[in-house]
């Protein structure tokens, strides 16, 4: 009997067990993963390259021996010593399964490459740079007053520009007389002074009149994706903006499997520093090229991030973030050397200050949110929802701002979805279902046009019709219970049910059908009951945790709404509040901030009054944890329906006429899912 063994890809969560001896390639297709080969498995092309991943893996709940992947074999060293491979990576072609394992597909070794929607949001931004250009002219050397060259430029510097007591770095020394003399004494400074208003520092000379820029980073760290913006800093203009993903996926999706590996694995914490340093110095190089910008230029880097990612970022071992109370190492921000962060693809004297955490759960990237959004500055009652695999939460006004984390998963982001993958090309992002026919119409990432428009076909030919993306999920799913395909409690109805054949028995359950290309040989995208599942606990996390915060403030309803991140860009309000993801508010009283954490970092970067600004700001918000807050799981549980078992969704109610139907016995409900307008 042939051996079977478990195989996981991440990041898009797809598993299955395949005979001993297949190939890494033929397993992810089989499965319908993302992996690239041109060369059809010869090891000619190098596009099928995977990393695998050894250790304990709770969430998965699989442990990854040595030897789970066959040995290295002589193609795979022919072509990383001519080419190139790095480190721990093999080609999916020649790598045979061992043993159960877990492989992630890098972002360059998929065809349908993610697109990461966390664009630079237009914003207007105070200049007060903490790094600055200063052109001076220093005195000439003189028998008569012997003095240092560093000692008459330092007297420049005070001479022409008020700036005293500098210091410097000792690698700008080494260079300082030969710029000089280049420069026929005339030289530019890079002068970097921090917010704390500690001695200016001499951090780079040039010859003559510099006019190649200065360039800072504003990076948001997240545990699905890394995005990051170059920006100049004379202008405050974005220059690039992208985004990859991040690696630690591998590892775990959410931020408490990632603790669970460092905890099970003698050298996990250390895996994934060195994983996501990596990533973040390739981001850094691809930004750099894309803006045809000088990398050595770059001094500046401001980083927000969640704690988990914060700790292992810095090298820290993010164990006490899996258990009460969640101490962090440090909650205070950091200005540290990128040199001390293995970022390699900047300046070698450029800085990094990272935003200060909130509390074991509550992270940079939530102040950094506040930062941008300011609610404790706002006249009305604001809550700020920045949804990602963890979502942070903040509510408040000018009296007081409160804030929590909610674990809500990776379903937002395509993830332990059955046709789920993330945003990219060929991916359904939108959704609409009729309900009268309960037929669909869909568009997918990259093509303008609606499935029913003529030409859709010809548009998607290229990148074809591939799976669903979290913002197409979410609409999926409200529209089902719009249309009366879903009841409140979240059961899918049978076809005769609902009166369509779209829905379609799955075991005990019922699927609905979205789009089936099986005859083409293209893949079947539907929505299963474990995908509802999934989508239910993610909004029932979210919206527990905003009651919650309700609670401690002692109200029944918020003024408005504020959906950050990528979500509340791509996510209709209508759409959010029928699953009941968000409290009930005027569908007008609902803002998409787009990337908050992003700019709020970028405020950061540009404006260093700022970074004081948020460092007083953290110590006036109050934490709430979900983690042991009783009342999180009663509201939990209440908002497991769709939208909810036992608040009131009156707003909603006024655009929205929601069918009472119900499938948990056959028979029930089925009035073919007529629309009936509640009482």
């Amino acid at each position: 009997m042939t051996t079977e063994h478990l195989v996981i890809f991440t990041p898009s969560g797809k598993r299955g067990r395949f005979p001993e001896g297949t190939p890494v390639l033929q397993a992810a297709r089989q499965l319908g993963v993302d992996l690239d080969s041109v060369c059809g498995g010869r090891g000619i092309c190098s596009k099928c390259q995977i990393t695998p991943s050894y250790g304990e893996f709770p969430k998965h709940g699989v442990t990854v021996q040595d030897g789970a992947l066959s040995e290295w074999n002589s193609v795979e060293e022919r072509y990383k010593s001519k080419r190139g491979l790095i480190d721990g990576r093999r080609l999916g072609c020649q790598a045979k399964v061992m043993g159960d394992i877990v492989i992630d597909v890098p972002p360059e070794s998929q065809v349908h490459r993610q697109v990461v929607r966390k664009a630079a949001t237009a914003r207007d931004i105070t200049m007060d740079l903490a790094t600055r250009l200063f052109f001076i002219e220093v005195r000439e050397p003189d028998m008569e007053e012997p003095t240092g060259d560093l000692e008459r430029m330092a007297e420049a510097l005070k001479l022409q520009w008020e700036i005293d007591n500098v210091r410097v770095d000792a690698s700008v020394i080494g260079k300082l007389q030969t710029t000089l003399r280049k420069g026929k004494w005339q030289v530019t400074v890079a002068l970097f002074q921090d917010h704390r208003g500690e001695a200016p520092r001499i951090v780079e000379i040039w010859p003559g009149l510099h006019e190649g820029g200065l360039f800072g980073l504003a990076i948001d760290l997240g545990s699905t994706t890394i995005a990051a913006h170059l920006c100049d800093l004379a202008t405050g203009e974005v220059k690039a903006s992208s985004g990859v993903m991040n690696p630690q996926i591998r590892f775990g999706e959410d931020l408490m499997s990632r603790v669970s590996y460092a905890m099970m694995n003698a050298n996990g914490a250390s895996e994934m520093t060195k994983a996501v340093r990596v990533a973040i110095n390739g981001l850094v190089q691809s930004l750099a090229t894309e803006a045809g910008v000088d990398p050595s230029l770059i001094f500046e880097a401001v980083i927000v991030c969640n704690p988990v990612m914060h700790h292992l970022l810095l090298g820290i071992d993010p164990v006490e973030l899996g258990q009460a109370p969640f101490a962090l190492a440090t909650s205070n921000s950091l200005s540290l050397n990128a040199i001390d962060l293995d970022l390699d693809q900047v300046n070698k004297r450029a800085r990094v200050y990272l935003l200060p955490c909130i509390a074991g759960h509550v992270g940079a990237d939530a102040a950094a949110v506040a930062l941008s959004e300011e609610p404790n500055k706002s006249e009305d009652l604001a809550l700020i929802v920045d949804v990602g695999t963890n979502a942070e939460i903040l509510l408040g006004n000018k009296t007081k701002v409160l804030a929590c984390s909610s674990p809500t998963g990776p379903a937002f982001e395509g993830a332990q979805i059955s046709a789920g993958q993330r945003a990219a090309p060929g991916a359904i992002e939108r959704i609409e279902i009729d309900p009268v026919t309960k037929e669909p119409r869909f568009r997918v990432i990259g093509v303008d046009l609606w499935s029913d428009d003529e030409g859709f076909s010809e548009a998607v030919a290229g990148s074809g019709i591939t799976g669903i993306c979290g913002s197409g999920i979410i609409e999926a799913v409200a529209e089902m219970r719009i249309a009366g395909i879903l009841d409140p409690s979240g059961l899918i109805g049978s076809a005769e049910q609902v009166g369509t054949p779209r829905c379609v028995p799955e075991g005990r359950t019922n699927s609905y059908v979205i789009h089936d290309a099986r005859a083409e040989g293209g893949p079947l995208i539907s929505v299963t009951q474990g995908d509802i599942r999934a989508i239910q606990l993610a909004k029932s996390a979210l919206y527990a945790g905003a009651r919650l915060l309700m609670d401690e403030m002692g109200v029944e309803k918020v003024d408005r709404v504020v959906l950050a991140g990528a979500f509340g860009a791509h996510i209709s309000p209508k759409h959010a509040m029928v699953l009941g993801m968000i409290p009930d508010v005027p569908l007008e009283k609902v803002f998409s901030a787009g990337n908050a954490a992003g700019t709020g970092a970028r405020i950061a970067l540009l404006n260093k009054a700022s970074r004081s600004e948020i460092e007083k700001t953290v110590h006036q918000i109050k934490k709430i944890e979900t983690a042991i807050e009783p009342r999180f799981q009663e509201h939990f549980v209440n908002a497991n329906a769709i939208p909810h078992a036992k608040d009131p969704f009156p707003e909603l109610s006024k655009i929205v006429s929601l069918p009472q139907v119900g499938f948990n016995t056959k028979g029930d409900g089925g009035d073919g899912g007529r629309r009936r307008r509640r009482g």
